[in-house]
């Protein structure tokens, strides 16, 4: 299966996915003497326009651009495609209706993979939109909290802030980390979703206190098995 990935939105986050389908397949295929390929291909979109899209509500104008830039990468002989970034599913459903591929939609992967847990009641992290409306209303096998009051606001502002440059400062990590364990402390979360795909750049590799999943890594397991589904 050849998939294409709409990447640039924000470039640590297509880094990520990209070097996670990497490492995914390095496993897969170790000890082969004839490897499958890894048939993938990456397109640019730019943050601001989705940031733009995103914040003024316009999930078609956000659709339309991205359906051109899967109709670009059908022509390079994709079958598949998915986004990288759940900020960007904000207009999954509108692209679902006008892209010229079938997508890779992460928000029934996520709910999919949170009912084989077993959670009951999982907290948000990510974009405004995201915390506020259960990613996209898309999580129905779980009940979930988000940051109350003027807390949302500001772990939406410190997410952008690290998501448009790919980086983050000590007071963001910081931050995200209070506000998780919050979630888990006030609000009874068994787990925390880091429901943003830049939110590695915070939490990879460190201890926060508390159980999180990473709704990209969840993301990035369905996308690499579809990409290896019809291999020998």
């Amino acid at each position: 299966m050849h998939i294409g990935l709409i990447g640039g939105i924000g470039p640590a986050a297509t880094e990520f996915y990209y070097r996670g389908l990497v490492a995914a397949h390095a496993v897969h295929t170790e000890g082969m003497d004839d490897p499958p390929p890894m048939d993938l291909t990456i397109v640019h979109a730019e943050a601001r326009d989705l940031i733009r899209n995103f914040n003024e509500g316009r999930p078609r104008e956000q659709a339309d651009i991205f359906a051109r830039l899967i109709d670009r990468m059908k022509g390079a002989g994709a079958e598949m495609a998915a986004v990288t970034s759940m900020g960007g599913h904000f207009c999954i459903d509108e692209l679902r209706a006008v892209s010229p591929l079938p997508l890779v939609d992460a928000i029934p992967v996520l709910d999919a993979d949170l009912a084989k847990r077993g959670l009951r009641r999982v907290g948000l992290l990510g974009t405004r939109r995201v915390m506020a409306t259960g990613v996209y209303g898309g999580l129905t096998s779980v009940e979930w909290v988000s940051p109350p009051g003027d807390e949302l606001e500001a772990v939406h502002a410190d997410y952008v802030a690290m998501a448009v440059p790919g980086r983050v400062t000590e007071d963001q990590r910081a931050h995200m980390f209070r506000a998780g364990k919050a979630l888990c402390d006030d609000q009874g979360a068994e787990a925390v979703i880091l429901a943003g795909t830049d939110l590695f750049l915070a939490f990879d590799g460190r201890d926060c206190g508390f159980p999180v999943i990473d709704a990209a890594e969840v993301h990035i397991a369905e996308i690499y098995r579809l990409l290896m589904s019809d291999a020998a």
